[in-house]
Order: C-alpha cells, then structure tokens, then sequence
C-alpha cells in the first residue's frame, strides 16, 4: 500500500471506536479504515461511532459528514454481553466469536461475560446454540461517543491485537506440537527397522533351512530304487521304464539306463 494512504489508514483507524462489530461491512475496524483511506468506502458506516464518529472521519477525509447508513444500524446505547449461566453448555462458541477476549469459561464449563472488557459488538450472540446471551444496555440515553471514550477504544484496540497475537502464537504452538509428534512417530518407525529387517532375515533363514530339507527328502526318494524289479514281466517293466522316461524328462532324475539291460545275467550280456 502507498506509505500516504497507510499514514491515513492509521489516522482514520484512531478515530473509530475499536468495538470490531463489523456492521459497517468489513472484518473489522483496520479494514474499514483501510478502505476509507483508499476511496473505497464512505465515512457513514459505524453505528457505534454513531453521528459524532461519521463527522471525526469526515474532518480527517475533507468530506462532508453524511446521514448514518441505515443499512449499518442505527445509533444507540451501548450494550454489554450477559452471559445466562443456568442456560450455558460451555461449547466456547461465543470465546471464539468475541473479538477482544472478554468472555472467560472453558469447554464444557460455565461461561461468563467481564464487563469492563466487553465493547457490545454483539459477535457472541448469533452463534450461541441455546440462546442465553443477552445484549444490555449499560449507558442510559447516551449514544456514540458519548457512550464511549477514546481510552476505553484504545484499550479495546490493545486487547484485539493481543488475541490475534494470541490465536497466531497457539497456531504455531500446535503446529509445532504436531510436528514434533509426526518426527517422534517417523523415529520411531525408523528404529523399529533393524528389528524388522533382522525379524525378516531369520524368517528367510528359517524359509532356507525348509527348502533345503525338503530338496534332500526329495534327493534321498528319487535315489531310492524302486523294489521287485527283478523278475519281473515284460509289461510291468515297460510301466517301470515309462515313469522312469517321465521323471527324466521332467529333471527329477538323471536320464534312466536300461532296466532290462541292467537286469540280465552277465552270460547275457555277452
């Protein structure tokens, strides 16, 4: 941004009342300064500033002071938060809505308004689920400015900061947290590997030992030679040399001699 328009920027933002209700449009009082500085919002959109705040901005502007937006609110007593304790069911919903952290309580836990701290922006009461939160007003007939001082704005405007400082710092931390517990869980792993690689190495160990006992099982049936293969007749000898022939050819064996050759008296073999 142009350093002239953020020196107005600031200007303007001093002039507002720092209640961060965000009637007039934007997220906030900074955003609405912003917007000002920049042409593109008019000074009439701040219900709580109310007519005294619109022709403050109008000065530091050079415009001319305007008629209230209607659209925004109108101008009114200011209104503090009350909190119906018998109602609460402590879902922190309002904690999370209120702009300057002026409600105290936990999960689950009975919330309560602080008073002093709160600006009546009201952010707490639409997302409230059972409905116990009341806007009061605490000012009588007076309005605007007149309900409302530059240094509780100020002071208004300190707490705001320090919450967005706050929730920026608890992101951080939690992101941190996480981090940490993603390295933890990754170390972890990564010393488990030895003993999942040894765990693996005796199972193939053990898989080893297995295959070789059952390779000299099937050694040790092959060598074995087949029985009553003297005497035999012509075609159970020719079954014999068929399975032999078989598992020869399949590599179970080495290739079979002739049995019959094997079997004759030497007297034959001459």
């Amino acid at each position: 941004m142009n350093p002239a328009v953020q020196t107005l920027a600031d200007r303007i933002e001093a002039l507002l009342p720092q209640t961060q209700c965000t009637k007039c449009g934007f997220n906030g009082c900074r955003p609405y300064a912003e917007a000002m500085a920049s042409g593109e919002a008019t000074c009439n959109r701040c219900p709580p500033g109310g007519a005294e705040g619109v022709r403050r901005l109008a000065a530091v502007l050079k415009v001319a002071p305007l008629p209230l937006d209607p659209e925004r609110g109108i101008e009114q007593p200011r209104a503090v938060a009350y909190i119906d304790e018998s109602l609460c069911i402590g879902c922190t919903l309002c904690i999370q809505a209120c702009p300057v952290d002026a409600i105290a309580g936990a999960a689950k836990q009975m919330h309560t308004v602080i008073p002093e701290l709160c600006t009546g922006c009201d952010l707490c009461v639409a997302p409230c689920p059972v409905d116990c939160i009341a806007m009061i007003p605490v000012t009588g007939e007076r309005t605007g400015w007149a309900a409302w001082s530059q240094e509780q704005a100020d002071a208004a405007h300190a707490r705001y900061l320090a919450r967005k400082a706050r929730l920026v710092r608890e992101r951080e931390e939690n992101d941190a947290r996480l981090a940490a517990k993603a390295a933890a869980k990754l170390a972890a792993v990564q010393a488990e590997t030895p003993e999942s690689e040894a765990a693996r190495a005796a199972q193939e160990r053990k898989r080893a030992i297995i295959q070789a006992a059952i390779e000299r099982a099937r050694q040790k049936q092959h060598a074995v030679q087949p029985r009553n293969t003297e005497n035999v007749s012509p075609a159970v000898q020719a079954q014999i040399d068929e399975a032999e022939a078989r598992r020869a050819r399949a590599g179970l064996t080495a290739p079979a001699t002739d049995k019959n050759a094997a079997n004759k008296d030497p007297e034959q073999k001459q």
